[in-house]
């Protein structure tokens, strides 16, 4: 119920801040403080009249005025000038003289008799006696002064009240303002006072109209409740969503959350478990309770078929009711047009209100009309049906109406709907075993295709204690969910576990579980070495020639290929041939697994250095996976897609795409990737924080060129600073898992760190031998990046300065030829070694650092030329820039930001750490940061 801030808001104590209505408000503090006024205040209930005119009451408290406030009742017979005498009766210590005429008023008026004067007597004429209270009533308040008389819910009120305010702000006292709110929906007559009214000139008049929130409004008011601004857009949208905005059902729905100052902040999931507000159950209870019983019945069909409907369906549902009365219930607003010709509730709140009070035998039937009528349309609403047919009770039909609806969201590329469909269905003890088989495979061909997640990937996991599902069944169930937790952060192992049960389970059927196969054979898994790998690869590879269709060799060689390519692999681009092109494909299976393997091939030649190929295969691979919405594979290409980015030196927008994706593919394996690209690019920035974190993550992964790259990126980024205690962990680490599996294809982001580290420790030999030994192991590899990689180490490791500079050279060369601009950045700075004599090279050096974002290496070239005692030429841009941050202001916005001392921020920019704290009062003055904490970019 709340984590300790803010007021508890199950705790009713006050009524919530009044927000969005200033301009009201203002137009009426105009009029009462220019008398005579007239002012009418028009909203539906829920709207927040009581709220503005209780605010206009203590806004016009401290003027010479008197404010006096009366409500009208809804009572069946309301009692003559009912809310005037209320007002009234309140007002005797102000009477002033009051002349003969307000003695009509005794008898009505009983607290002020003793100030009154003696009743006139009878004139024995109905109509002149009532003109006489009329006049009285006038006369009254002219004696009371300066007045502000407001009149809450008008439209409850008797019609000798509405008559008598005609008559009084025909000719009004000049003292006297009137405020009045009312319910148009709930008016008996046409307007406020009965008929149209005009005010006569000299009295000023003011008609609002209180609307709902928009989406800023909502935000606005909860945060008022909350007691900080502390509300998500994404909760305001699903808040206005189920309130339409109406400040009562905001205010009440607030309060009903779990633990609103949590819930708030968060994505709006939570307002789909709370109950129905009780006041706004009440209301709405009270509001058919007022209707006709034909009216009531098209309400109670509108709530039970949840979406807007046409007269005629609505009418059909509701069984009793012609549609006719359709038109009451969008007269007094229970109903509106959604779309034309479409009708429903205001607000979603309010329809389930009337669905939750509904009994259960008529909440039945209704259920049993809708399946009826709309099962006779001839675009068939199938995942209406199967919802109308399971609430009433009508298993065949829901069976039948839920296998249906899957497939058309399968079509429609929705493939979580499709198994949450036949989820809920199988979960029935009622549904036969053949049913149940039947439904179990197609839900798992459905989770395959789509995005896996815990509640898709558990659904999954449920079937396997089912005891209706055969063997071969529960083998293949075995085998998705295998599948899918192998695509799951740290569930590679268990995921295995799975798959090999499949197989045992059906042995005997290969074209099933070839694909566990070629999963498990996977050489970037698991523990097993390359070898081992690429022989399971070998006898996955002799079955896919028998397989029976083209969708299936497709699916095999999409795992082989990839898999034999990311080891570099040379007789792959042979292989790759077996593959049908684009052109050749149509059926949606097929197009799916052909873009899987265009995907996979991209991913491996990213990682091995063929990155002009990965972006073909990228290309190809992402154009037909949005043919089918293959979801997972368009998240793997786009995980491709921000590594080939990084390296290719494309960084702008770079980290929010991350921060995107990452939040998309929140439960994948791929978000390991991510990760390790978000730290390569942090460590450039400078920002370690950020990197240590992201490294981390990624090697916590079983994915192997992952794990490896990230301590290699972990290394490197130490070894900068220094610690080359901490850096030698992560070499390590890097340097066995390579060893283990034999991948030294995967070399080329762990052997240059490792060699610096040797070096940096004046362990020569051990630099030696590891290049010695990778050499050795990329014999016959086709692997680019780890052979130029390779190239720069033996340049790092030459006894003479001709065979380092033209080894330099040879690295520079190969990599630029594979459009790695950082790293031949790097290589050109180490080829000029630690001590500039030319400082315009290293000024071009930052220069390209710069174009690039990797703002440690420019300020270490800077720094280097400052060590020479040359002034650092400014390239940066223009001088003054005013209330805007400088480039390197923004560097140490960035860094603050993210966290970081003054001292780990003069590390990352060579600065003195007194010029680093010159930069933060810049910064801070510059973004209104009360603390170094509040900078934000």
């Amino acid at each position: 119920m709340g984590d300790g801030r803010g007021t508890p808001l199950y705790l009713r104590s006050s009524s919530a801040p009044m927000v969005g209505r200033d301009a009201e408000l203002t137009a009426l503090l105009g009029a009462v403080r220019h008398p005579p006024s007239a002012a009418f205040v028009e909203g539906q209930a829920g709207m927040g009249k009581t709220r503005l005119v209780t605010e206009l009451a203590a806004a016009a408290a401290d003027g010479a005025a008197r404010v006096v406030m009366g409500t009208c009742q809804p009572l069946a017979d309301p009692f003559p000038y009912g809310v005037l005498l209320d007002c009234l009766s309140q007002c005797g210590d102000r009477l002033d003289a009051p002349g003969p005429v307000t003695g009509a008023l005794r008898d009505h008026l009983p607290e002020l008799a003793d100030r009154l004067p003696p009743a006139p007597r009878a004139l024995g004429d109905p109509e002149a006696e009532r003109h006489r209270v009329f006049r009285a009533v006038r006369e009254l308040l002219r004696c009371l002064g300066p007045t502000v008389l407001v009149l809450e819910d008008l439209h409850w009120a008797d019609e000798e009240t509405r008559q008598v305010l005609r008559f009084v702000l025909g000719n009004p006292p000049p003292g006297l303002s009137v405020v009045a709110t009312y319910r148009r929906e709930d008016l008996t007559t046409g307007a406020p006072l009965g008929h149209a009214f005009h005010v006569p000139p000299g009295v000023m008049g003011v008609n609002l109209v209180l609307r709902p929130f928009d989406v800023s409004g909502v935000r606005a008011m909860v945060d008022g409740l909350v007691g900080a601004a502390a509300t998500s857009v994404p909760f305001a949208e699903a808040l206005l969503s189920a309130t339409a905005g109406i400040p009562f059902v905001v205010e009440e729905t607030v309060r009903a959350l779990p633990d609103p100052v949590r819930d708030v902040r968060a994505d709006g999931a939570a307002l789909a478990g709370i109950d129905v507000p009780v006041l706004v159950a009440d209301a709405v209870r009270d509001r058919m309770g007022t209707l006709p019983v034909a009216a009531r019945s098209i309400a109670e069909a509108a709530a039970v078929l949840d979406v807007p409907e046409s007269v005629d369906i609505l009418a059909a549902v509701a069984g009793k009711a012609e549609a006719e009365h359709l038109v009451t219930l969008v007269e007094c607003g229970v109903l509106v047009e959604k779309a034309p010709n479409r009708y429903g509730f205001r607000h979603d709140i309010a329809k389930r209100a009337v669905r939750a009070a509904l009994p259960g035998p008529r909440r039945w039937e209704l259920h049993e009309r809708a399946v009826a009528v709309l099962s006779t349309l001839d675009d068939k609403p199938v995942a209406r049906l199967s919802a109308h047919a399971r609430a009433a009770g009508m298993t065949g039909e829901w069976l039948r109406y839920s296998e249906l609806a899957a497939e058309a969201a399968e079509g429609a590329k929705d493939p979580a709907t499709a198994v949450d469909l036949l989820s809920e269905v199988l979960v029935d003890p009622g549904i036969s075993a053949a049913d149940a088989n039947r439904l179990a495979t197609k839900l798992c061909g459905y989770a395959l295709t789509g995005l896996p997640g815990g509640a898709l990937t558990a659904r999954v996991e449920a079937l396997l204690s089912d005891p209706r599902l055969a063997p071969d069944v529960r083998g293949e169930v075995h085998l998705w969910f295998g599948l899918l937790l192998q695509r799951e952060t740290g569930e590679v192992d268990r995921g295995a576990e799975e798959i090999a049960q499949a197989i045992d389970l059906l042995g005997d059927q290969p074209e099933r579980t070839v694909r566990g196969m070629a999963a498990m054979a996977g050489p970037y898994l698991g523990t097993a070495s390359i070898a081992e790998y690429q022989a399971s690869l070998g006898r996955v590879e002799r079955i896919i020639e028998t397989l029976p269709t083209l969708a299936l060799r497709t699916a095999m060689l999409a795992t082989t290929l990839g898999g034999r390519l990311i080891v570099g692999d040379p007789s792959t681009w042979d292989r790759v041939a077996a593959l049908p092109s684009p052109s050749d494909v149509h059926d949606a299976e097929e197009i799916h697994h052909l873009a899987r393997a265009h995907c996979n091939l991209a991913d491996a030649c990213s990682w091995i250095g063929h990155y002009r190929r990965a972006r073909e295969f990228l290309r190809t691979g992402i154009s037909l996976a949005e043919q089918v919405a293959a979801s997972y594979v368009v998240g793997t290409a786009e995980a491709t897609a921000v590594r080939l980015d990084w390296l290719s030196g494309r960084w702008s927008g770079l980290e929010q795409r991350i921060d995107r994706l990452v939040g998309n593919y929140a439960n994948l394996l791929l978000t390991a990737d991510l990760n390790l690209t978000r730290g390569w690019l942090a460590a450039a920035r400078g920002d370690w924080v950020r990197a240590e974190g992201a490294f981390l993550a990624a090697a916590g992964t079983q994915t192997f060129p992952v794990g490896i790259s990230a301590a290699g990126g972990m290394a490197g980024m130490l070894l900068s600073r220094g610690e080359s205690v901490a850096a030698g962990e992560h070499v390590e680490r890097g340097v066995s898992m390579l060893r283990r599996k034999g991948a030294w294809a995967w070399s080329g982001d762990i052997l240059p760190q490792a060699v610096d580290f040797y070096l940096a420790g004046g362990r020569l030999d051990a630099a030696r031998s590891l290049v010695a030994e990778t050499a050795a192991g990329l014999e016959g590899v086709d692997a680019p990046l780890a052979w130029a990689a390779l190239a720069g180490c033996r340049a790092a490791l030459a006894e003479t300065s001709v065979d380092r500079s033209r080894l330099y050279r040879e690295a520079i060369d190969l990599h630029q030829d594979l459009g790695l601009p950082y790293r031949a950045t790097q290589l050109a700075e180490l080829h000029e070694g630690d001590s500039p004599t030319d400082t315009a090279v290293f000024d071009a050096l930052a220069q390209s650092y710069d174009s690039l974002g990797a703002t440690v290496d420019a300020a270490r070239c800077r720094h280097r030329i400052r060590g020479t005692g040359t002034a650092t030429p400014s390239r940066r841009g223009r001088r003054g820039y005013g209330t805007e941050l400088s480039p390197r202001e923004q560097d140490v916005a960035r860094l603050l930001a993210g966290g970081h001392t003054n001292r780990e921020i003069a590390q990352a920019l060579f600065l003195s750490r007194r010029t680093v704290e010159e930069y933060v009062v810049k910064v801070r003055r510059k973004l209104n940061a009360p603390s170094r904490h509040d900078v934000h970019l």
